[in-house]
């Protein structure tokens, strides 16, 4: 049965999916994960004290906490070198870590790898896979790794879900960079696990097939899986995601719903379209935080919207008075895009 829509407010953001039905608008209002009255759904990943420091003494990751709560899409997010694909790593038992513990459904990753790894699909960032298998062979192959019997029905459901189906007996040579990609995502999905991770799954794919990919990860999302993404392209987590990571120099910085996030660091910014270009910011006006732009006609005005008063309708009396007339004028908010790159520089 399709998962019943959670209360407002809960949803976090690392990219993991798993709600019924997906309403672009509704992602800002509700969780992607339900949750009993009164109760909070235990966490499908549980991560405490976690750190990786390699032999040459470099810290890929700095001691890290971290729940990833069953059925929503969490996006983690960090420049080239962050730590992203280390910490995926960890908890997929491909590098050990040093220290602290990862539960993944339950089971220890290190002391109950079998079980584990099990519950747990993989999409990296590399396309390797057999060039000269078919697509049915290969996806089939990947479920009997995991020990699991031949199926050859869910098989057919994955490949058909992904709209591989027509290409079942193609080998994999003959497909485009965007079919393996989801010759890859089959084969993570072929033993049915409960928790799936696409390290930036959309790299280098053409803007057709990322939002069709945006439309696959909803998808699993209704079918109760977990999932996890690391990705480069902001746009993509402020699309899908429930919850948002960052993540920088191996330090885990924030971890926020993501319409809180917006709604705490968020900037509004009032965009007034002069009559009469300026050649400066009247001395009157200094106490306010206003920028001129270089041929003068734009004021913009920076301003807290949660704040007990925005201070607007201050402003433009101020501007009256000063004799400074405007034509137009607009509100914008600052994209997650611009909270990444804020909170990245204080880190640097």
């Amino acid at each position: 049965m399709p998962a019943a829509p959670a209360p407002e407010g809960v949803a976090e953001v690392l990219v993991v999916v798993g709600a019924a039905t997906y309403h672009r608008r509704s992602v800002r209002k509700r969780t992607a994960f339900p949750m009993l009255e009164g109760v909070r759904v235990q966490p499908i990943i549980s991560i405490r004290q976690l750190s990786k420091t390699y032999a040459s003494g470099f810290q890929a990751l700095k001691p890290i906490d971290l729940t990833i709560n069953r059925g929503e899409i969490f996006a983690l997010l960090g420049p080239n070198g962050a730590g992203k694909t280390t910490l995926i790593s960890i908890i997929c038992g491909i590098v050990n870590p040093s220290s602290g513990s990862v539960l993944a459904d339950g089971h220890d990753v290190v002391r109950e790898y079998r079980a584990a790894r099990e519950k747990i699909g993989l999409v990296p960032q590399e396309l390797t896979t057999d060039a000269f298998e078919t697509v049915w062979n290969t996806v089939s192959f990947s479920r009997g790794l995991f020990g699991k019997s031949a199926n050859p029905a869910h098989v057919e459901k994955v490949l058909r879900d992904l709209a591989l189906w027509n290409k079942k007996d193609n080998k994999i040579i003959t497909l485009s960079g965007g079919m393996k990609r989801r010759v890859m995502i089959a084969k993570a999905l072929s033993h049915e696990p409960r928790i799936l991770f696409l390290d930036e799954p959309t790299a280098g794919v053409d803007v057709d097939l990322r939002r069709d990919m945006w439309v696959m990860v909803r998808a699993l999302r209704a079918t109760g899986v977990t999932v996890i993404l690391t990705t480069h392209y902001i746009d993509e987590a402020e699309e899908m995601a429930d919850r948002i990571g960052v993540i920088n120099k191996g330090e885990l910085i924030l971890v926020e719903g993501k319409t809180a996030l917006m709604e705490k660091l968020g900037r509004r910014q009032l965009t007034l379209q002069l009559q009469a270009p300026l050649v400066r910011i009247p001395e009157a006006m200094s106490g306010y935080p206003l920028e001129l732009s270089a041929d003068g006609l734009q004021l913009v005005y920076t301003y807290d919207a949660q704040g007990e008063s925005t201070g607007i309708d201050v402003l433009l009396r101020r501007l009256a008075e000063a004799g400074i007339d405007f034509k137009d004028l607009k509100t914008s908010q600052s994209s997650l895009e611009d909270i990444f790159v804020s909170l990245v520089r204080e880190r640097a």
